[in-house]
This record gives C-alpha cells, structure tokens and sequence, in this order.
C-alpha cells in the first residue's frame, strides 16, 4: 500500500512540474484571458504599493511578463486592441472632463505657449539628432522628431487619486497635450499625403474643412444634444451609457477625417463637463469604469508590446533607442523649464507638467505605424525595425520615468495643499440635514446636499423623513425607509455617507427640529411646499414654523430642472446681509455650487455688499464664474424676472423678522416670487442668526420683539374682505 501511494505521488509530481507547459500557453480562451486580466489590475497595485512604484508603472511591467515577449503566458488578441482604444480615449475623456473650464480660459496663454513649445522644441531637436547622429534622411528624420513631439498623459489618473485635476499645472499640462497631439497628427497627415501624392492646394483646403466641420459638430451640438438628454432622463444607468456614446462618437469623427480619435475624445470631454458635476454619480461611475477596467487594460496592452529580448538583439536597436529616449526626455523637459521660468511658476509645478508630458504611447504608435507601413522607392520602409523596436522600448522608459515623476510631483503639491488648507476648514461644523417627503423631489434635495457640502472635511449628511402619529404610520414609515433607501444609494454612488432616521411625531416641526438637535446639524436643505402658490399658502403649513423656530442656515428648495443642466445662478441679496451672522456660510455654499457645477453666479446686491462677496470669492474660490450687478432695491425684482430663464437658478437671500438685514419689503417676497418667478427653479435662504430662537427664549435672554406691519396688517384686512 505505501509502495503504491509513492507511486502514484511521484506520477502526479513528474506529471505537473517535468511535462511541457507550453502546451497550455499562450492562453487563447477570452474568459481565462479576462480572468488573467483582472487578477493582474486586482494585485499589481498591491504589490506595486509595497514596493513604492506608482501603480500604472506594475501595470506596464505586468504587460511585460504576460506578453508575448515575455513569459507568452496571455495571446495579445482583439480585446487588448478594443481596450486598448477605449482605455486611451477614456484618458482624455477624463481629462476633458475634470478640467475646470475657468482655469482653462484664465491659463489658456500659458497652455497654448507650453503646448507649442512642446511641440517646437523636440521637433528641433529631434530633428538635428536624427541628421546628425542616426544619418537618417529629412522625410525620415521629420517623422521621427514627431514622435518626441507627441505625448499621452497616462499618467492623469495619478492626479485623479491626489485630488489635483484642477490644479494651474494639471491644466497647462493636459491642455498642451491636446495641442502636441493635434500638431503631430497633422505632420502625420502631411507626410502621408506626400507619399500618396495627395499634397495639392485642394488637399490643404480639404484638411482644414473636415477639421473644422468635425470641431462645430462637437463643440456646438454636443453639448445642446446633452442638455436635452440629460434634462428628460435623469436614470444614472441611460446617463452613463449616452455619455460614453458621445465619447466615442467625436472619437469616430475625428477618425473619419484621418486625426486620432482622442483628441476628439478630449473634445467631448471639454464640452460635457459641466454636464457631469464632480461629485455627481455619474462622474462617479465614469471614474470607477474607467479606473477599474479601461485605464489598466489599455496599460497592459502597452506592456505586451515591449520586447525585452531587444535590449540583446543588437547595437542598432540599442543606439536608435537610446537616441529616442534621450532626446524625448530631455526636450519634454526644456520645454517645461521654459514654460517654468516664463511665467515664474514654482518648481514642483515644472515636475508635475513635465511629468504628465513625457509619457510616450498612443500618437507615438500611431507615428510609427505611419512611418513603418510607408514603402520607399528603393524597397525599404521609411521607418526601419530598428526605430519600430526602438519606439517600443520608449515607450515602456517613458511611462515609467513618467508615473515615477508624476508621483513624486503630486505628493509634494498634496502635502503643500493640506499644509496651507485654511484654519476653518479643519474646525468647520458642517452637517446638513435634509428632511424628505416625496420621491419625486428626493433626489434633487440630495444633489443639492452633495454639491454644497466640503470635500475637505468628508462628512456625511442626515436624510430625515418624519410621519404622522396617526393610523397610518405605518403605511408612511415604510415608504419612508424606501424613500431613505433610495437616496442613501444615491449618495453611496458620490461615495457619501448618509445617516438616516424615520422619525415618528405628532407634530411635523418638532420632529425636523429635534432630529437637527440629536444630529448636531449645522443647516437644513429642504423642498418648498408644491401646493397652492397663493401669497398666503406660498410657505405651506410648517415652513413658517421652521424657520421662526429654528436660528440656522435654512435653504428652501424647489428645482424644476436637472442640477447639472443650470447654466447660470442668480443671487439676491438684501442689504446689510454681510453683518448677518450667517453671511460666509451661505456664500461658501453658493460658491461650492457654482464651482461644482461649473457654471457662472451672478450676485445682485449693494456695492457693499458686493465688494465683500468678490473679495471672499477670489480668495477661497478663484475659479469660480462670478459676475456682479449693482441692486439698489427690491423693488427691481421684477427686472431681475426679466434675467432669469428656465435653464437659471434664482436664490433669494431672505431674513428673519427682527434681524440686522431684514426690511419691510421682504413680507411681499411670496408674493413676488409668485408673480415673477412662476415655473422657474428658486432657492429662499435663511441664514444662521445669533442666540436662540423665539419659541424657547426665556425672559432672563435677549431677545428681538415681532411687531406686525402696517403692511402685513393692510394686506390681512384686504384678503379677508376681498381676497
């Protein structure tokens, strides 16, 4: 029996490890390769991060070992070619997307010129070197400088995971790439054109038409297509995939004119961004498809073209490769030294440009595949195997001394940023609570939560719902925690925290200011009352209650159109608001807003008080759109009706009877609101005030006595006798 179980021991031994593994590789089977796949994106960044090297660097590496170059473990089939184009696209969707539209304009000389400069520079050099030392001829020479030329910033998600796609560098560094790539793409075209024989004064003509038709395509009706889209479906899931249908319709497009597909890509992106908030679901779900599936397939891929056996195949490949990547890193790096000290940057900022432009990888294959299918007259191709190998070792050098770069740039610019973070961003008291009721207006009331909130400080919010004590609790306390569930997804998706509470109270006021109490809330968002809009009932039943109850930031809701399509917010402010107690808070939130979803603020207010806004804007929120119109008096509402459209927000910055900014005129405030301002989407603020409110002061505390006014009291006679 031992003899038998030995036997059979050393069978099994000799048949797993002395038979021919080969047989079983490369793997060729799409399931096991994805498989494959996914372990490598599941483990690379784990090892990687032990190591210390950024993790697109062991996605690449990964690429090398699995490839057919190196241990042939995984054939390099169609999908990496389809994931290949989609991971590269979607690095320059994403980076349209996080850019911020108003760095972009305020940097756009500094992106133009360094982008120019990255272009000119390694082209010059490039050139001079290939005559020089590699004795290539002029055609040859001029295509390979292209390539030094060219960039891809595969670096992005390295920003993405700081939380610096909006820094000045990343904007420089990203809008330039977009200039290199289409400068490149052109030089491709034209040195095409010229083997074909196609160079023409009707070829000139031709190019700069489908240019330019492709470019109106997608900057005008891209983002009217979206508006619409997006203003009729409001389902994450139909959102997701018509935004990914878009990238890779103006990907399409650009290919069709003979341009690489992602600078359309990084159109879209452009254009759709103020579509797709940032701290929205659907960002969200981009960000995690992208980062999760997309990004690292594409840098696998890219790990499967290297060919480590070259480094050992001969001088020719190693004295081409190493004229390639010398010359590409040191241009790139000339290129932002000069952008650096032209217009006085810091030094980190130099690093973090120069490291998002030195990556090597989709223009420069798609130069070289030019290059190397192009037949001279004398049988050879106008780019040798030398360069193709070569190209291939540049691009695996490039990325890593990128990632490597990148990392380091962004770390140091991290911990500047948290260092220099303002005293009252570490000791703020935010806690919004909002309180909920339908489901039609539930999730509005939570975007609205999610796009005012600090990022900084990460906390969550309080969904409340409060129900009746009455014989139907029951049946409203389940459709409440329905409700709550719902919402808690939504913000789930923003990767928010959300505490949640079904309150059951005999009175509806109560139990929204005892939840405040219990959750330490610091403000409340809520939906305005959907029922008659007469002057009387324009608050509804219990807002009155609320507001006169209750001494914090109340904002009163009533969104008619999807968040992500207002392209403008208008904000009336009454004077004297700026010695409100509460004034900072609700400008803070106002400016989260603006700067969230990308669109333009306009204040309406006294001098004063918009010397103040404009000062605390500038400091705390530079990117913001903020415009500033002179208002002498409420008594221009009916202009200010004139200025807002369906696609605006209106917000009106009311007080509380008593208070410092507070005035006769804001009583005709619901009756205003509705004649004016019927059908349009509004938002009534009331700001913190000082001390407790009215309903629990005692006699031994201060407090401000509520006279009714001659107006009030007119107005009441009138509706009783004629109303």
């Amino acid at each position: 029996m031992i003899f038998f179980c030995n036997f059979a021991y050393k069978n099994i031994i000799h048949t797993i490890f002395m038979h021919d593994l080969s047989q079983f590789f490369p793997i060729t089977s799409p399931t096991v390769i994805f498989f494959v796949v996914l372990c490598i994106i599941l483990f690379a960044p784990i090892v990687m991060g032990k190591l210390r090297i950024p993790h697109i660097v062991g996605m690449v590496l990964a690429g090398v070992v699995v490839g057919p170059h190196g241990l042939n473990i995984l054939a390099k089939d169609d999908s990496f070619d389809l994931f290949g184009h989609v991971g590269l696209y979607y690095i320059m969707f994403l980076a349209g997307l996080e850019m911020n539209m108003a760095n972009f304009m305020k940097n756009r000389v500094r992106t133009f010129t360094h982008g120019l400069m990255a272009f000119v520079i390694p082209m010059l050099m490039g050139f001079i070197i290939n005559r020089a030392v590699l004795e290539y001829s002029v055609m040859t020479s001029v295509l390979l400088a292209s390539m030094y030329a060219s960039h891809t910033i595969i670096t992005y998600p390295i920003v993405m995971r700081y939380g610096l796609a909006r820094q000045r560098s990343v904007t420089i560094a990203v809008g330039a790439t977009a200039i290199t790539d289409t400068l490149t793409l052109l030089v491709l075209a034209i040195v095409g054109g010229m083997f074909k024989g196609e160079i023409t004064g009707g070829f000139w003509v031709m190019l700069f038409l489908k240019i330019a038709a492709v470019f109106f395509v997608i900057i005008y009706f891209f983002p009217r297509v979206a508006r619409f889209f997006f203003h009729r479906y409001d389902d994450n899931v139909t959102q997701f995939i018509f935004v990914l249908a878009m990238t890779f319709l103006g990907a399409g497009l650009m290919e069709l004119i003979g341009m690489e597909g992602l600078l359309g890509a990084f159109l879209t992106g452009l254009v759709l961004n103020r579509y797709v908030p940032n701290v929205s679901p659907l960002m969200t779900h981009l960000e995690f498809v992208g980062n999760a599936i997309f990004i690292p397939y594409f840098l696998i891929g890219v790990g499967m073209l290297v060919n480590v056996k070259l480094l050992f195949g001969g001088l020719g490949t190693l004295q081409v490769a190493a004229v390639m990547i010398v010359v590409a890193l040191v241009s790139k790096w000339v290129a932002s030294l000069c952008t650096q000290k032209l217009f006085g940057m810091r030094g980190v900022e130099r690093e973090l440009i120069y490291g998002l432009s030195n990556a090597q990888a989709g223009a420069t294959l798609a130069a070289v595949m030019v290059g190397y299918n192009l037949i001279l007259p004398d049988g050879q191709r106008l780019l040798n195997d030398d360069v193709l190998n070569g190209t291939v070792l540049l691009i695996l050098v490039t990325c890593i001394f990128s990632s490597f770069m990148t990392e380091r740039a962004s770390k140091h610019i991290a911990l500047e940023n948290q260092a220099a973070m303002p005293e009252e961003e570490t000791c703020d008291d935010e806690k919004i609570l909002v309180p909920l009721k339908h489901s039609s207006t539930a999730d509005n009331l939570v975007g609205l939560a999610l796009l005012m909130r600090n990022r900084v400080l990460n906390r969550g919010i309080v969904a409340l719902t409060v129900v009746y004590d009455d014989v139907n609790r029951l049946k409203y306390q389940e459709r409440g925690r329905g409700l709550l569930e719902h919402v808690t997804k939504v913000a789930n998706y923003s990767g928010v925290m959300v505490q949640t509470q079904v309150r059951i109270a005999t009175n509806i006021i109560n139990g929204i200011k005892h939840a405040f109490q219990e959750f330490n809330a610091s403000e409340i968002v809520m939906g305005m009352h959907t029922g008659d809009e007469a002057a009387g009932k324009f608050w509804g039943e219990f807002i009155p209650g609320l507001f006169s109850g209750l001494n914090r930031q109340i904002s009163i809701v009533r969104c008619l159109r999807p968040l992500n399509t207002i392209r403008l917010i208008h904000v009336a402010v009454p004077s004297r608001a700026e010695f409100e107690p509460g004034f900072y808070r609700w400008l803070e939130r106002l400016s989260r807003m603006a700067e969230n979803l990308d669109c333009r603020i306009r204040f309406h207010a006294k001098r004063e008080t918009l010397s103040l806004i404009n000062r605390y804007v500038q400091d705390r929120h530079p990117s913001v759109r903020a415009e500033y119109s002179y208002m002498a008096h409420w008594i221009d509402m009916p202009r200010l009706a004139g200025e807002v459209n369906d696609d605006h927000l209106f917000v009106v910055i009311t007080a509380r009877k008593g208070t410092i900014s507070y005035k006769p005129a804001l009583e005709r405030l619901p009756e205003e609101l509705t004649r004016y301002f019927s059908g349009k989407s509004l938002m009534i603020i009331f700001p913190d005030q000082y001390g407790e409110p009215v309903g629990v002061m005692t006699f031994a505390e201060p407090q401000h006595h509520e006279q009714r006014s001659a107006y009030d009291v007119l107005m009441t006679w009138f509706r009783k006798h004629f109303g």
